[in-house]
């Protein structure tokens, strides 16, 4: 599954890697959005865990529906 996780203030691209090669996208509102594929619900709690890790507050949470 594709997430969309939405992230109140700008993360730094140095977090790249730590979550997992999710792309970091800089909005113009000062918020942070991380999309990218996700594996199981198990791997979601994980990085959710990370965002709580950080102490950004989570703005959103979100399953991309691709259309194919």
């Amino acid at each position: 599954m594709v997430y969309e996780i939405r992230l109140k203030g700008h993360l730094g691209r140095q977090w790249a890697d730590w979550f997992e090669g999710l792309t970091i996208t800089l909005e113009e509102d000062g918020n942070t959005l991380l999309t990218g594929l996700v594996l199981d619900q198990a791997a979601l709690h994980g990085l959710l865990k990370k965002v709580r890790d950080l102490g950004m507050p989570l703005i959103s949470v979100n399953r991309v529906n691709l259309i194919r």
